[in-house]
């Protein structure tokens, strides 16, 4: 008996010393969440916002003591807060820089990334355009300036010049352009424009006949296809070849099944970067969002999960 009551204040005398000094830690920077509840903000690239959304209002459902607040913004931006102690939680479309990690770690931290989906960006068009198909050599060509008409591309186009609208210009999607597209140089072309979101993206390419717009694929699903492969109608989206000129027979959309095969040539992963010292809250939703839940979730926006089984089933679709 005195073995049993030994052993039990000593637990108790253990569990009370970490309770208190997890408060005290907490009191320093006012933080009193924890993994499924309290209130915290964190930082998202905007082009993410639809998925985000429908994540959010899941896990809010799921954890009604818990409410996690999205700032929208470029993903320079979101990073930086991330860095600078702003947020614990920002999803954007690339992992650390070793340097960014390091940062962290020399400050004792134990930054963390997490794959959560992967995401084709889309080149859209007017409805009004057939030209529909293009190298990812060619848009190249468009970036640099190399190539600045629609008659370069489809010899007898009257659609006169390309102008390329981007979301913003410290967005993922420029960084994925000048990374991914362009080997790491800078976009040279006078006909580059950028908007502030990227539903005014698509509200540009509506109104401008002559415009590529670029952006993420899951602002352009129709909700009521639960195929996912239906897109927006009040645009055209283009089919992206990896050869060096894109025909009907070599290019390819970014439907999921295509980003599954890896036949879509502009594929970019995104990323939940976690830098939470108490493993509170934004820890708690970047799990959420890997899990089975989030990863069903993701799916079903048009964007192929990380983890899960992938079940593919043939389609018919009439455009």
């Amino acid at each position: 008996m005195k073995k049993y009551i030994s052993y039990a204040l000593v637990g108790l005398t253990l569990c009370v010393s970490v309770l208190s000094s997890c408060r005290e830690r907490k009191r320093k920077d006012g933080r009193t969440d924890t993994y499924s509840s309290g209130v915290i903000s964190f930082a998202s690239d905007e082009s993410f916002r639809p998925i985000i959304e429908e994540e959010r209002h899941v896990f809010h459902s799921i954890y009604t003591k818990a409410t996690v607040k999205p700032i929208y913004t470029n993903e320079t931006d979101g990073i930086n807060r991330l860095l600078k102690g702003g947020v614990n939680l920002v999803i954007t479309s690339r992992d650390f820089k070793k340097s960014e990690y390091q940062n962290l770690v020399d400050r004792s931290f134990r930054p963390q990334s997490i794959k959560i989906a992967y995401d084709g960006l889309a080149l859209i068009v007017n409805k009004n355009n057939n030209d529909t198909c293009i190298s990812v050599k060619d848009f190249a060509k468009i970036l640099t300036g190399e190539i600045k008409n629609w008659n370069e591309l489809y010899p007898g186009s009257k659609r006169g010049p390309i102008t390329v609208v981007f979301d913003n210009r410290k967005s993922s999607t420029v960084h994925f352009a000048e990374d991914s597209i362009l080997g790491g140089k800078p976009i040279k072309s006078p006909n580059v424009v950028a908007t502030n979101r990227s539903a005014d993206v698509i509200d540009y390419v509506e109104k401008t006949p002559g415009a590529i717009g670029i952006i993420g694929s899951n602002w352009l699903n129709d909700k009521r296809d639960t195929t996912n492969l239906t897109f927006n109608k009040n645009i055209r989206l283009m089919s992206v070849s990896r050869k060096d000129k894109g025909t009907p027979a070599n290019s390819w959309k970014p439907y999921q099944y295509y980003i599954y095969n890896n036949n879509y040539p502009l594929i970019r992963t995104l990323y939940a970067l976690v830098n939470d010292p108490y493993n509170g809250l934004p820890w708690g939703f970047a799990q959420f969002i890997a899990s089975p839940k989030g990863q069903l979730i993701i799916l079903k926006s048009g964007l192929l999960p990380v983890q899960g089984n992938i079940t593919i089933r043939d389609v018919n679709v009439n455009e």
